[in-house]
């Protein structure tokens, strides 16, 4: 089978069976791997070679996305030789290639003890800004949803996402009866329309908005650490990880959602085992 067969047989078959979002790092990295390798058989494909074209499309790149992109080749090895071809070597499937592109070290973030959002959000005396940050710390919203939020996406304490960065059609986010009453109001305030953007800043907007909140209190801030926030105040309030994760976070795996909480101590484990069975 040639390379540009096999290239248009795997795309079309995710095309038919996954998310949108899905699909985008194998269309990336195969519509590559056609341009250079499109008219060779398949099984001629080598290690060597393979190393070559993956350094020529990570150049300049993370670990992260170095892995992920060894990762969509690998796969598309596995895919033909699984649903059409089982005597193809994935040449992939090295010790070298896997070391090359082992994944990157997983980094835990700090996250922020709730007396500190508290305080960040109290001291910020603009309406505005002040739900921004709200929505990202109590609803664990990231930023890019916050500025996409219009009124006609409001429901009471729902607030409906449209074209998340999951692919799917929408998602939900459930907010808190107070917040929700600010943002019902602050929209009445301002006579927002149903279709205008509740908040008309740019991401850099609205990330300095953010920054100028933190050093209110003295410390750096990005958008994220107050979305990392929501998820850790949830889960030392005992929300069940599987709530964290597919509503509050909205992962599509659990395992992402753990990089979000920080590390628990012996002291802290032990104090809830022993709660658990009080």
């Amino acid at each position: 089978m040639k390379v540009s067969q096999a290239v248009k047989y795997c795309v079309e078959y995710h095309r038919m069976n996954s998310k949108k979002n899905s699909i985008r790092p194998y269309e990336f990295i195969l519509s590559r791997f056609d341009s250079q390798f499109g008219d060779r058989e398949l099984g001629s494909t080598t290690s060597d070679e393979i190393l070559s074209f993956l350094n020529q499309v990570t150049e300049g790149t993370k670990q992260s996305t170095k892995r992920s992109r060894y990762s969509s080749l690998a796969t598309f090895f596995n895919f033909i030789k699984n649903t059409g071809d089982p005597k193809l070597q994935n040449p992939c499937s090295t010790p070298m290639l896997r070391k090359v592109f082992k994944p990157a070290k997983i980094v835990h973030w700090t996250i922020l003890e709730k007396e500190v959002v508290d305080e960040i959000i109290f001291r910020t005396l603009k309406p505005r800004n002040r739900l921004m940050l709200e929505l990202m710390a109590r609803g664990g919203m990231r930023v890019s949803e916050v500025l996409k939020l219009t009124p006609r996406d409001v429901e009471g304490r729902k607030l409906t996402l449209r074209d998340p960065k999951s692919g799917k059609e929408t998602e939900v986010v459930f907010i808190p009866q107070k917040v929700a009453d600010r943002l019902k109001e602050y929209i009445e305030q301002k006579d927002i329309g149903p279709d205008e953007r509740i908040f008309p800043l740019t991401y850099q907007g609205a990330r300095a908005v953010v920054v100028k909140a933190g050093n209110l209190v003295g410390i750096h801030l990005r958008p994220h650490d107050l979305r990392r926030h929501a998820a850790t105040h949830a889960s030392r309030c005992g929300t069940p990880i599987e709530i964290v994760s597919k509503i509050i976070l909205r992962h599509a795996n659990l395992s992402t959602t753990q990089r979000y909480l920080r590390k628990v101590s012996d002291v802290e484990a032990l104090r809830w085992i022993e709660n658990s069975y009080v």
